[in-house]
């Protein structure tokens, strides 16, 4: 099954939390505290590979989690980092944020690696807390807790050529004949139900055809199939046109060709402007006379400076059309990746400071860097809480909540923390 596009759950691991612990050995009985921190949560990380072709490997597990980093431990000894988990994913797989629809990665080449969610940090132990003052601090931090995300996994095929056309004008069968793919192959409409990948060789070099499924007019509207897999030809660098020249489906050959430019053209304005090799197809099928009257009316009425004719079942033109990709291909720069949004999925606040009042006139202080100062806090802990008394007047908390007008007996509440302000 040809999986292009899924919507994933991530989540990084979760921080470990320090150690709260106090050196005790035969000759010392009340050594200082010695807990370490704990170790950092596991990253997602996606990598981009070229043994996949399908985003199929995820309709089934959707939810990816880090490992949480392990806790502290006593003599000082950091617990370890948790396990990245690296996610696979084709070449040409780009990352969406489902709450903007913007693309935040694009991972367009074999190796290429991005980090969506980077581990929670490690709490600190008690032995980062000692100072001068606080000699023996029994109280450690929790490690930072990370939120899971969504992200849309969509592929967009990385060729150098693609071949377009209406259902049954024998990409498929050029396909099979100019490459190594072997596409499943019938007379009827819509044997190709997702792309076909092939290698092409020619005069001792090789480029990468997508055999895109069958358009139709509407196609960029929602019609038919083509649709569906227009995204899969926004990389190429040439466009190979089939028009079947013989009108064996009772079809206008210069209708189909104007009809699936202006669907490229809705769909994506840069694709009409992607080079175009137009190739006649089925010519075995006509006589001599008769194929040069409709190949010289259909380029004399269409302005077409650039074709071949081909028959995929006689071989006709077959070399010369891959001489031909290969000419145009040496001139043709590969695309950029697609633009990007500023990152900000997985970025950390660490530095802002709120101030609200609730209903009953109790001051709540939120943001970024009281939740992280909050980890470290035990409100049955003296000196733990001493502790936060400290760090809010060092931050300037304090002042920013009397400037608020906040008065002797009032309440504060960080986090789930209530406690009633003493001048």
């Amino acid at each position: 099954m040809f999986l292009d596009r899924v919507k994933i759950t991530i989540k990084a691991g979760n921080g470990g939390k320090g150690s709260t612990s106090f050196l005790r050995t035969k000759l010392v009985a009340n050594g200082g505290p010695d807990g370490g921190d704990g170790g950092r949560g596991g990253h997602i990380i996606f990598k981009a590979t070229n043994d996949l072709n399908t985003l199929y490997s995820f309709r089934f597990k959707k939810k990816f989690v880090a490992e949480n980093g392990e806790d502290g431990h006593q003599k000082n000894q950091t617990g370890r980092n948790g396990k990245d988990e690296i996610i696979l994913v084709p070449t040409g797989t780009v990352l969406i944020n489902p709450k903007t629809n913007k693309i935040i990665a694009d991972l367009n080449e074999d190796g290429q690696t991005f980090l969506a969610l980077s581990g929670g940090r490690g709490g600190h132990g008690n032995a980062y807390f000692k100072s001068s003052v606080k000699q023996a601090p029994s109280f450690s931090q929790a490690g930072e807790v990370v939120e899971s995300k969504e992200v849309i996994l969509e592929l967009k095929t990385i060729a150098d050529v693609g071949l377009v056309g209406f259902p049954n004008v024998g990409k498929s069968t050029l396909l099979s004949v100019i490459s190594n793919a072997n596409p499943k192959i019938a007379n009827y409409h819509f044997t190709t139900i997702y792309p076909n990948l092939g290698v092409c060789e020619v005069l001792g070099e090789t480029f990468v055809v997508a055999d895109i499924p069958g358009l139709i007019e509407g196609a960029s509207d929602g019609a038919g199939l083509g649709h569906y897999f227009l995204k899969h030809i926004e990389r190429v660098r040439l466009i190979v046109h089939l028009v079947d020249i013989s009108e064996s489906e009772g079809r206008d050959a210069v209708e189909d060709y104007k009809i699936i430019n202006s669907e490229l053209e809705k769909y994506n304005k840069s694709l009409a402007n992607t080079k175009q090799i137009v190739a006649f197809s089925k010519c075995d099928l006509l006589d001599k006379d008769e194929l040069e009257k409709r190949i010289s009316n259909f380029v004399n009425t269409l302005k077409i400076d650039d074709f071949v004719c081909i028959s995929s079942y006689t071989r006709e033109g077959v070399e010369e059309l891959k001489k031909k990709i290969l000419e145009n291909l040496k001139k043709i720069p590969k695309k950029p990746a697609l633009s990007v949004e500023e990152f900000d999925f997985d970025k950390k606040d660490y530095s802002s400071i709120e101030i609200t009042r609730d209903d009953d006139g109790s001051f709540v202080v939120s943001g970024g860097r009281i939740e992280n100062l909050a980890r470290g806090i035990i409100m049955s802990d003296q000196y733990s809480f001493a502790y936060l008394q400290t760090k809010l007047k060092e931050m300037g908390v304090i002042d920013m909540l009397l400037e608020r007008g906040m008065k002797n007996g009032d309440t504060v509440i960080i986090k789930d923390i209530a406690f009633e302000y003493v001048e």
